[in-house]
Protein backbone atom coordinates (compact mmCIF):
# COMPACT_ATOMS: atom_id res chain seq x y z
CA UNK A 1 0.00 0.00 0.00
CA UNK A 2 1.36 3.69 -0.39
CA UNK A 3 2.14 5.49 3.00
CA UNK A 4 1.47 9.03 3.95
CA UNK A 5 4.33 11.22 4.41
CA UNK A 6 2.28 14.17 2.83
CA UNK A 7 0.48 14.99 5.79
CA UNK A 8 1.83 17.96 7.99
CA UNK A 9 1.14 17.12 11.60
CA UNK A 10 0.98 19.96 14.18
CA UNK A 11 2.66 18.31 16.65
CA UNK A 12 2.66 21.63 19.25
CA UNK A 13 1.60 20.61 22.48
CA UNK A 14 2.08 16.79 21.36
CA UNK A 15 4.96 15.57 23.11
CA UNK A 16 7.03 17.15 20.90
CA UNK A 17 10.72 18.48 22.03
CA UNK A 18 11.71 19.01 18.13
CA UNK A 19 8.18 21.33 17.70
CA UNK A 20 8.00 22.99 21.54
CA UNK A 21 11.53 23.56 22.57
CA UNK A 22 13.85 25.69 20.42
CA UNK A 23 17.67 24.42 19.53
CA UNK A 24 19.18 26.66 21.50
CA UNK A 25 19.11 29.70 24.27
CA UNK A 26 18.61 33.17 22.99
CA UNK A 27 16.67 32.20 20.04
CA UNK A 28 13.09 33.31 19.28
CA UNK A 29 10.65 32.89 16.95
CA UNK A 30 9.31 36.44 15.45
CA UNK A 31 5.42 36.94 15.48
CA UNK A 32 3.89 35.81 11.66
CA UNK A 33 6.06 32.66 11.02
CA UNK A 34 5.34 29.22 12.32
CA UNK A 35 7.72 26.38 13.42
CA UNK A 36 9.22 23.80 10.87
CA UNK A 37 10.94 22.02 13.31
CA UNK A 38 14.47 20.52 11.29
CA UNK A 39 16.66 19.97 14.45
CA UNK A 40 16.51 17.13 16.88
CA UNK A 41 16.86 13.63 15.12
CA UNK A 42 12.68 12.50 14.69
CA UNK A 43 10.89 12.76 12.00
CA UNK A 44 7.94 14.92 11.26
CA UNK A 45 6.22 12.07 9.54
CA UNK A 46 3.52 9.88 11.08
CA UNK A 47 4.25 7.12 13.20
CA UNK A 48 4.42 4.70 10.85
CA UNK A 49 1.18 2.78 10.56
CA UNK A 50 2.01 -1.35 10.99
CA UNK A 51 3.72 -0.05 14.36
CA UNK A 52 0.69 1.70 15.52
CA UNK A 53 -1.10 -1.48 14.28
CA UNK A 54 0.90 -3.85 16.52
CA UNK A 55 0.64 -1.71 19.67
CA UNK A 56 -3.33 -1.39 18.92
CA UNK A 57 -3.14 -4.93 19.27
CA UNK A 58 -1.64 -5.71 22.35
CA UNK A 59 -3.47 -2.85 23.81
CA UNK A 60 -6.68 -5.08 23.03
CA UNK A 61 -5.30 -7.14 25.96
CA UNK A 62 -6.44 -5.22 29.11
CA UNK A 63 -3.34 -5.99 31.16
CA UNK A 64 -0.05 -4.42 30.87
CA UNK A 65 1.68 -6.77 33.86
CA UNK A 66 5.49 -8.03 34.04
CA UNK A 67 6.53 -9.85 30.72
CA UNK A 68 9.50 -11.74 29.46
CA UNK A 69 10.90 -10.83 25.70
CA UNK A 70 9.12 -12.93 23.51
CA UNK A 71 10.35 -15.31 20.69
CA UNK A 72 8.29 -13.34 18.20
CA UNK A 73 10.18 -10.40 19.28
CA UNK A 74 13.57 -12.03 19.12
CA UNK A 75 12.92 -13.70 15.53
CA UNK A 76 11.71 -10.40 14.54
CA UNK A 77 15.28 -9.06 15.32
CA UNK A 78 16.34 -12.07 13.51
CA UNK A 79 14.54 -12.64 9.97
CA UNK A 80 14.84 -8.20 9.59
CA UNK A 81 18.64 -8.61 9.92
CA UNK A 82 19.05 -11.14 7.55
CA UNK A 83 16.72 -9.59 5.19
CA UNK A 84 18.35 -6.43 5.42
CA UNK A 85 21.55 -6.47 6.03
CA UNK A 86 22.26 -10.42 4.82
CA UNK A 87 23.16 -11.44 8.16
CA UNK A 88 23.69 -15.14 8.90
CA UNK A 89 24.71 -17.08 11.73
CA UNK A 90 23.23 -14.88 14.19
CA UNK A 91 21.14 -16.29 17.50
CA UNK A 92 19.31 -15.04 19.95
CA UNK A 93 21.82 -15.45 22.54
CA UNK A 94 23.90 -12.29 20.42
CA UNK A 95 20.79 -10.15 21.15
CA UNK A 96 20.49 -7.94 24.03
CA UNK A 97 17.99 -5.30 24.67
CA UNK A 98 19.52 -1.68 25.50
CA UNK A 99 16.66 1.33 26.50
CA UNK A 100 18.73 2.89 24.02
CA UNK A 101 21.24 3.44 21.85
CA UNK A 102 23.29 5.65 23.55
CA UNK A 103 22.23 3.89 26.96
CA UNK A 104 23.79 0.95 25.49
CA UNK A 105 27.16 2.95 24.28
CA UNK A 106 27.03 4.36 28.05
CA UNK A 107 26.98 0.60 29.53
CA UNK A 108 30.20 -0.62 27.03
CA UNK A 109 32.08 2.50 27.67
CA UNK A 110 31.69 1.58 31.34
CA UNK A 111 32.13 -2.32 30.68
CA UNK A 112 35.46 -1.42 28.83
CA UNK A 113 37.48 1.46 30.11
CA UNK A 114 38.17 3.18 33.31
CA UNK A 115 37.81 6.91 34.12
CA UNK A 116 40.21 8.68 32.33
CA UNK A 117 40.90 6.24 29.74
CA UNK A 118 40.76 8.58 25.91
CA UNK A 119 38.23 7.09 23.30
CA UNK A 120 38.23 7.45 19.68
CA UNK A 121 35.14 9.55 17.59
CA UNK A 122 35.69 10.44 14.17
CA UNK A 123 34.91 14.57 13.93
CA UNK A 124 32.04 15.52 13.00
CA UNK A 125 30.91 13.93 16.04
CA UNK A 126 27.34 13.24 17.28
CA UNK A 127 26.23 15.34 20.11
CA UNK A 128 25.40 12.30 22.18
CA UNK A 129 28.79 10.37 22.35
CA UNK A 130 30.06 13.82 23.10
CA UNK A 131 28.19 14.39 26.43
CA UNK A 132 28.06 10.79 27.14
CA UNK A 133 31.88 10.61 27.29
CA UNK A 134 31.90 13.85 29.15
CA UNK A 135 29.18 12.33 31.40
CA UNK A 136 31.73 9.30 32.66
CA UNK A 137 34.49 11.08 32.49
CA UNK A 138 36.34 9.65 28.94
CA UNK A 139 38.33 11.78 27.48
CA UNK A 140 37.69 12.23 23.68
CA UNK A 141 40.55 12.43 21.15
CA UNK A 142 38.70 13.04 17.73
CA UNK A 143 39.92 12.08 13.94
CA UNK A 144 38.76 14.36 11.45
CA UNK A 145 36.93 13.63 8.45
CA UNK A 146 38.39 14.77 5.04
CA UNK A 147 36.22 15.61 2.08
CA UNK A 148 37.42 14.32 -1.11
CA UNK A 149 37.95 16.16 -3.87
CA UNK A 150 34.40 15.33 -5.07
CA UNK A 151 33.45 16.33 -1.37
CA UNK A 152 32.57 13.31 0.00
CA UNK A 153 33.59 12.78 3.80
CA UNK A 154 36.53 10.11 4.17
CA UNK A 155 38.00 8.58 7.45
CA UNK A 156 42.09 9.46 7.86
CA UNK A 157 43.08 6.23 8.47
CA UNK A 158 46.70 7.77 8.99
CA UNK A 159 45.52 9.68 11.86
CA UNK A 160 43.14 7.33 13.32
CA UNK A 161 46.41 4.76 13.55
CA UNK A 162 48.43 7.49 14.66
CA UNK A 163 46.36 8.60 17.54
CA UNK A 164 45.33 5.32 18.97
CA UNK A 165 49.04 4.49 19.15
CA UNK A 166 50.43 7.55 20.70
CA UNK A 167 47.32 7.90 22.78
CA UNK A 168 47.41 4.25 23.64
CA UNK A 169 43.53 3.60 23.06
CA UNK A 170 42.01 0.72 23.40
CA UNK A 171 38.35 1.88 23.12
CA UNK A 172 37.35 3.55 19.53
CA UNK A 173 33.24 4.77 18.78
CA UNK A 174 32.43 3.85 14.90
CA UNK A 175 29.41 5.59 13.66
CA UNK A 176 27.73 4.00 10.83
CA UNK A 177 25.76 5.50 8.69
CA UNK A 178 27.58 8.71 9.97
CA UNK A 179 25.63 10.99 11.49
CA UNK A 180 25.55 13.88 11.16
CA UNK A 181 27.46 13.60 7.44
CA UNK A 182 25.08 10.96 6.28
CA UNK A 183 28.46 8.97 5.17
CA UNK A 184 27.14 5.43 4.27
CA UNK A 185 30.62 3.55 4.50
CA UNK A 186 31.36 0.92 2.15
CA UNK A 187 33.03 -2.80 2.75
CA UNK A 188 36.08 -1.63 1.81
CA UNK A 189 36.34 1.60 4.38
CA UNK A 190 35.25 -0.25 7.13
CA UNK A 191 37.11 -3.07 6.11
CA UNK A 192 40.44 -0.44 6.27
CA UNK A 193 39.14 0.74 9.60
CA UNK A 194 38.74 -2.39 11.32
CA UNK A 195 42.26 -3.21 10.24
CA UNK A 196 43.73 0.01 11.75
CA UNK A 197 41.49 -0.94 15.21
CA UNK A 198 43.05 -3.82 15.09
CA UNK A 199 46.65 -3.47 14.49
CA UNK A 200 46.22 -1.00 17.69
CA UNK A 201 44.48 -3.80 20.21
CA UNK A 202 41.27 -1.75 20.38
CA UNK A 203 37.46 -2.96 20.72
CA UNK A 204 34.79 -1.16 19.16
CA UNK A 205 32.03 0.09 20.04
CA UNK A 206 29.41 0.84 16.25
CA UNK A 207 26.47 2.68 16.68
CA UNK A 208 24.48 1.70 13.63
CA UNK A 209 20.64 3.13 14.71
CA UNK A 210 20.58 4.47 10.95
CA UNK A 211 21.15 1.44 8.85
CA UNK A 212 17.54 1.59 7.77
CA UNK A 213 17.73 4.95 6.27
CA UNK A 214 19.29 4.15 3.21
CA UNK A 215 19.09 6.32 0.22
CA UNK A 216 18.95 4.20 -3.33
CA UNK A 217 22.46 3.13 -4.70
CA UNK A 218 23.62 2.77 -1.13
CA UNK A 219 23.95 -0.35 1.30
CA UNK A 220 24.58 -0.57 4.76
CA UNK A 221 27.34 -3.09 5.75
CA UNK A 222 27.64 -3.98 9.35
CA UNK A 223 30.67 -3.67 10.72
CA UNK A 224 30.48 -7.13 11.80
CA UNK A 225 30.35 -8.53 8.77
CA UNK A 226 33.63 -7.32 7.26
CA UNK A 227 35.81 -10.02 8.93
CA UNK A 228 36.35 -12.46 11.76
CA UNK A 229 37.92 -10.32 13.56
CA UNK A 230 35.40 -7.53 13.39
CA UNK A 231 32.83 -10.08 14.70
CA UNK A 232 34.71 -10.60 17.56
CA UNK A 233 36.11 -6.87 18.45
CA UNK A 234 32.93 -5.27 17.91
CA UNK A 235 29.40 -4.82 19.99
CA UNK A 236 27.02 -3.13 17.79
CA UNK A 237 23.79 -1.09 18.59
CA UNK A 238 20.54 -0.72 16.72
CA UNK A 239 16.92 0.28 17.20
CA UNK A 240 13.68 0.86 15.00
CA UNK A 241 13.25 3.96 16.76
CA UNK A 242 14.88 6.54 13.97
CA UNK A 243 13.63 4.36 10.82
CA UNK A 244 9.85 4.21 12.32
CA UNK A 245 9.35 7.78 13.94
CA UNK A 246 8.96 6.41 17.35
CA UNK A 247 11.78 7.47 19.13
CA UNK A 248 8.90 8.31 22.22
CA UNK A 249 8.74 4.40 22.77
CA UNK A 250 12.48 3.92 23.36
CA UNK A 251 13.55 0.68 23.02
CA UNK A 252 17.20 -0.40 21.54
CA UNK A 253 19.70 -3.84 21.37
CA UNK A 254 22.70 -4.73 20.96
CA UNK A 255 24.39 -7.59 18.95
CA UNK A 256 27.49 -8.92 20.52
CA UNK A 257 28.97 -12.35 18.92
CA UNK A 258 31.91 -12.26 21.26
CA UNK A 259 30.88 -13.80 24.83
CA UNK A 260 33.70 -11.99 27.21
CA UNK A 261 32.31 -8.49 25.14
CA UNK A 262 28.93 -9.43 25.39
CA UNK A 263 28.95 -10.97 29.49
CA UNK A 264 30.71 -7.64 30.24
CA UNK A 265 28.67 -5.18 28.84
CA UNK A 266 25.54 -7.33 29.73
CA UNK A 267 26.60 -7.26 33.06
CA UNK A 268 27.17 -3.10 33.12
CA UNK A 269 23.76 -3.07 31.95
CA UNK A 270 21.89 -5.20 34.96
CA UNK A 271 23.65 -3.08 37.51
CA UNK A 272 21.38 -0.26 37.43
CA UNK A 273 18.32 -2.43 37.62
CA UNK A 274 16.62 0.26 34.81
CA UNK A 275 17.73 -1.64 31.31
CA UNK A 276 14.31 -3.42 30.31
CA UNK A 277 11.75 -3.30 27.55
CA UNK A 278 8.90 -1.52 27.90
CA UNK A 279 5.76 -3.69 26.77
CA UNK A 280 4.41 -1.29 24.18
CA UNK A 281 8.10 -1.15 22.56
CA UNK A 282 8.08 -4.55 21.91
CA UNK A 283 5.24 -4.66 20.07
CA UNK A 284 6.49 -1.56 18.22
CA UNK A 285 9.21 -3.36 17.14
CA UNK A 286 7.40 -6.95 16.27
CA UNK A 287 5.53 -4.77 13.93
CA UNK A 288 8.21 -1.84 12.54
CA UNK A 289 10.31 -5.31 11.50
CA UNK A 290 6.95 -7.05 9.73
CA UNK A 291 6.86 -6.71 5.46
CA UNK A 292 4.57 -4.03 5.98
CA UNK A 293 6.74 -2.32 8.24
CA UNK A 294 9.61 -2.60 5.15
CA UNK A 295 7.25 -1.43 2.69
CA UNK A 296 7.04 1.72 4.78
CA UNK A 297 10.68 1.80 5.37
CA UNK A 298 11.44 1.90 1.54
CA UNK A 299 8.61 4.33 0.69
CA UNK A 300 10.36 6.59 4.00
CA UNK A 301 13.83 6.41 2.18
CA UNK A 302 12.61 7.14 -1.34
CA UNK A 303 10.41 10.71 0.16
CA UNK A 304 14.04 11.46 2.34
CA UNK A 305 16.14 11.01 -0.71
CA UNK A 306 13.13 13.50 -3.03
CA UNK A 307 14.23 15.63 -0.25
CA UNK A 308 17.84 15.60 -0.48
CA UNK A 309 17.63 16.12 -4.35
CA UNK A 310 15.62 19.12 -3.65
CA UNK A 311 17.60 20.72 -1.14
CA UNK A 312 21.16 19.68 -1.96
CA UNK A 313 20.12 21.73 -5.23
CA UNK A 314 18.59 24.63 -4.24
CA UNK A 315 20.94 24.68 -1.75
CA UNK A 316 23.86 24.58 -4.25
CA UNK A 317 21.91 27.27 -7.12
CA UNK A 318 21.29 29.80 -4.44
CA UNK A 319 23.64 29.81 -1.18
CA UNK A 320 27.22 30.09 -2.85
CA UNK A 321 30.10 29.75 -0.17
CA UNK A 322 27.74 26.67 1.73
CA UNK A 323 29.22 23.17 0.86
CA UNK A 324 27.19 20.03 1.35
CA UNK A 325 27.23 16.22 0.67
CA UNK A 326 24.03 14.60 -0.69
CA UNK A 327 23.71 12.10 2.25
CA UNK A 328 24.20 8.54 1.27
CA UNK A 329 22.19 7.40 4.32
CA UNK A 330 19.79 8.91 7.32
CA UNK A 331 17.77 12.07 6.69
CA UNK A 332 20.03 14.45 8.15
CA UNK A 333 22.14 16.81 5.89
CA UNK A 334 25.35 18.43 7.00
CA UNK A 335 25.77 22.34 5.99
CA UNK A 336 29.20 23.98 6.14
CA UNK A 337 29.07 27.32 6.39
CA UNK A 338 32.11 28.40 6.59
CA UNK A 339 33.21 30.05 3.33
CA UNK A 340 29.92 32.04 3.38
CA UNK A 341 29.79 33.12 6.78
CA UNK A 342 33.56 34.60 6.31
CA UNK A 343 32.32 35.81 2.85
CA UNK A 344 29.55 37.98 4.31
CA UNK A 345 31.48 38.47 7.64
CA UNK A 346 28.15 36.97 9.15
CA UNK A 347 29.09 34.85 12.70
CA UNK A 348 27.40 31.31 12.88
CA UNK A 349 25.48 32.11 15.70
CA UNK A 350 23.92 34.89 14.16
CA UNK A 351 23.39 32.83 10.62
CA UNK A 352 21.53 30.43 13.23
CA UNK A 353 19.29 33.16 14.76
CA UNK A 354 18.33 34.39 11.76
CA UNK A 355 16.96 30.67 10.50
CA UNK A 356 14.88 30.45 13.88
CA UNK A 357 13.69 33.73 14.10
CA UNK A 358 11.63 33.06 10.49
CA UNK A 359 10.80 29.47 11.95
CA UNK A 360 13.54 27.18 10.49
CA UNK A 361 14.48 25.29 14.09
CA UNK A 362 17.99 23.68 12.41
CA UNK A 363 20.62 22.91 15.00
CA UNK A 364 24.08 24.36 15.70
CA UNK A 365 26.60 22.18 14.26
CA UNK A 366 29.83 23.46 16.29
CA UNK A 367 27.56 21.43 18.70
CA UNK A 368 29.12 18.09 16.60
CA UNK A 369 32.93 19.44 17.06
CA UNK A 370 32.72 21.40 13.22
CA UNK A 371 33.41 25.22 12.94
CA UNK A 372 30.55 27.17 11.31
CA UNK A 373 28.55 24.02 10.51
CA UNK A 374 24.32 23.50 10.46
CA UNK A 375 22.81 19.85 10.95
CA UNK A 376 19.24 20.02 9.36
CA UNK A 377 16.41 17.18 9.45
CA UNK A 378 14.52 16.47 6.20
CA UNK A 379 12.31 13.65 7.83
CA UNK A 380 9.37 15.96 7.17
CA UNK A 381 6.51 16.79 4.22
CA UNK A 382 8.22 17.97 1.17
CA UNK A 383 5.46 21.12 0.86
CA UNK A 384 7.34 22.06 4.78
CA UNK A 385 10.47 21.59 3.19
CA UNK A 386 10.19 23.85 0.06
CA UNK A 387 8.59 26.54 2.85
CA UNK A 388 11.76 26.34 4.79
CA UNK A 389 13.85 26.68 2.15
CA UNK A 390 12.05 29.62 0.92
CA UNK A 391 12.04 31.17 3.48
CA UNK A 392 15.98 30.87 4.12
CA UNK A 393 16.38 32.68 0.39
CA UNK A 394 14.40 35.43 1.34
CA UNK A 395 15.69 36.14 5.05
CA UNK A 396 18.47 34.21 6.05
CA UNK A 397 21.50 33.75 3.54
CA UNK A 398 20.73 37.65 2.36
Amino acid sequence: MQYDFTTVLDRSGRDSLAANVLPFEGAAVKEGFDRIPMWIADMSYPTAPPVLEAIRRRLDFPNLGYFPLTEEYMQSILSWQRRRNGVEGLAAEHIGYENGVLGGVSSAVQALSCQGEKILLHSPTYVGFTHTLEDLGRPVVHSPLVRDADGVWRMDYEDMDRKLSQEKIHLAIFCSPHNPTGRVWERWEIEKAMEVYARNSCVVISDEIWSDIIMPGHKHIPTQSVSSDARSRTAAFYAPSKTFSLAGLIGSYHIIYDPYLRDRIQRQGRLSHYNSCNVLSMHGLIGAYSAAGEDWCEQMCRAVDENLALACAFIQANFPGVQVMRSQGTYMLFLDCGVWCREHRVPIRQLLLRGVEVGVLWQNGEDFIWPDSIRMNLALPRSRLEEALRRLKEYVFI
